[in-house]
């Protein structure tokens, strides 16, 4: 798409008021809704697609996984691969690697739109105190 069909379709936006389709992924759950869905996904491990990890903002992210600690106690590599659907709190997942030395990478999903500093480690790790 080019630069100029892009600038007058924002335009045609702004003029009718409506919405981008984008702004429907940034409704996530609050109060007693936001409560029953944590609950539920605590059936899920943690880190999981059905539980995310809930962090405030990308360095919330990058600091709870600074805080994982593998068995031999060295902090793991980890690597961003990007974003992916909606997750159990309508609010769109970040999925990282993780990984300790000789070990098979991990999948952990985190879900940032939370004032939330997760105390527990994901499965497979300790985490150290903030």
């Amino acid at each position: 798409m080019k630069l100029t069909t892009i600038a007058l379709a924002a335009t045609a936006l702004a003029l009718t008021g409506a919405q981008p389709a984008v702004a429907q992924y940034f409704d996530g759950l609050k109060g007693k809704k936001l409560r029953t869905a944590i609950t539920t996904a605590q059936a899920y491990p943690l880190g999981s697609e059905k539980n995310p990890v809930r962090a405030k903002g990308p360095e919330g992210e990058r600091a709870y996984l600074a805080r994982l600690r593998c068995a031999d106690g060295n902090a793991p590599a980890f690597e961003r691969l990007g974003s992916t659907g909606i997750g159990p709190y309508r609010n769109i997942l970040d999925l990282y690697t993780v990984q300790c030395a000789g070990a098979a990478p991990l999948s952990v999903y985190i879900d940032m739109y939370h004032k939330h500093a997760e105390p527990a480690p994901v499965p497979g790790f300790t985490i150290v105190a903030p």
